[in-house]
């Protein structure tokens, strides 16, 4: 197999993708819009079926090096007393910052890369797709995968505008540095009024912390690039919110030109391919940050859409329908976000304390175990051709 395969996007999707697909003897090159790989991010979760996908890769063990040790999260109220504790630890899985992860990913993969640009325009035949750049030369691929996120550039050229795919989900959130000192070591504190959440990741193994925050808002019209409206956005949404810590969170994430915002979305689409274009990561099903399995999807889906092409000999018309048959029934579970958002922003005072009432009870600590067997269920993920 020699298939020339164009990857947009250095995501955790993209550069997994790049890395079996080179396994596997095709010729991938990864486009990324931003001049180098973005390093910044906030914890994901690798586990299940994504902790076999790193393992077969090799460097599982690099991985659980590099791995937070948050034992879970902490809910308090406004004078910093904790209110309720769940302990969301799993033997089995494994939480790593999001820019770890992808320095890791980086590092096992020896690809053409072409930074600080962007796919334009597409075209296919029966032959090809040549592809039009902002800044490189025009080219021709065998194949293209968007790997570039909820905002996918490869999909609105290919699939039609984001409006027909993209479904908001009643929120936005914005993560940014913060002073470590603010949060409790090892735990994520949370602090809620109603309809809003302040937070604060800190990992014992990284000195630098992250605030997180997220409020509920009808849909609001801003540029997805536009970092400063963003911070206005977020700095309005929460100018009134005085207790706790909110303020000095807030005041430093303002700050951060690391500043990261968004809507809380989900991406529905029907089928992830359209002739010689494919896609993956969050670009073809972005279940959003409150499924807690974005970095899971996007490893496992990754892996099984090289495996199927490899399977298929490069032929698409066979590995794309197989790919999204095979890795869809993992999707539809993760996209059931509505108790996880609940729990993170009650939406009133009311559901705050049921919220807190709840996770005191015992029943709580059962969770991680209850949902460890259930995933014991899930079905070994296939092996492919055999790797060059």
């Amino acid at each position: 197999m020699n298939e020339r395969i164009l990857i947009s996007g250095a995501s955790i999707a993209g550069l997994t993708l790049a890395n079996w697909l080179t396994r596997y003897g095709f010729r991938p090159t990864v486009v990324e819009r931003a001049p180098g790989l973005r390093a910044g991010g906030n914890g994901v979760d690798v586990r299940d079926q994504a902790v076999d996908v790193v393992e077969r890769m090799g460097f599982l063990p690099r991985i659980r090096a590099a791995a937070t040790d948050v034992r879970g999260m902490k809910f308090v109220d406004a004078r910093d007393r904790a209110v309720a504790r769940i302990d969301t630890t799993d033997p089995g899985g494994i939480e790593i910052m999001r820019g770890d992860l992808v320095a890791l990913l980086h590092e096992q993969t020896t690809v053409e890369y072409l930074l600080g640009d962007s796919v334009r325009h597409l075209e296919q035949d029966a032959d090809g797709v040549t592809v039009t750049f902002d800044h490189a030369g025009t080219r021709r691929f065998d194949l293209v995968i968007g790997a570039d996120g909820m905002h996918s550039t490869v999909r609105r050229l290919a699939f039609g505008p984001e409006e027909r795919f993209v479904r908001f989900k009643d929120h936005y959130f914005a993560f940014a540095d913060a002073d470590a000192s603010l949060g409790e070591d090892r735990w994520v504190t949370m602090h809620n009024t109603p309809g809003k959440m302040a937070g604060l990741y800190r990992s014992g193994s990284h000195a630098q912390a992250k605030a997180y925050f997220i409020f509920r808002s009808p849909p609001l019209s801003f540029d997805v690039r536009d970092v400063e409206e963003h911070k206005r956005l977020v700095g309005r949404a929460f100018a009134g919110e005085t207790s706790w810590r909110v303020q000095e969170l807030l005041g430093a994430a303002l700050v951060d030109p690391g500043f990261y915002f968004d809507a809380l979305s989900q991406v529905r689409m029907d089928s992830w391919s359209a002739g010689r274009v494919a896609l993956v990561g969050d670009a073809a099903w972005c279940a959003s940050p409150a499924s807690g399995a974005g970095a899971e999807l996007a490893l496992v889906g990754a892996y099984r859409l090289a495996g199927e092409l490899a399977a298929a000999g490069g032929d698409h018309r066979i590995a794309f329908p197989a790919y999204d048959a095979g890795h869809r029934p993992l999707v539809r579970k993760k996209q059931r976000i509505g108790p996880n958002v609940r729990l993170m922003v009650p939406r009133t005072s009311g559901g705050r304390w049921l919220r807190d009432a709840f996770a005191r009870l015992p029943l709580m600590r059962m969770t991680g175990a209850v949902e460890r067997l259930a995933r014991a269920r899930l079905q070994a993920l296939p092996d492919y051709a055999p790797i060059l």
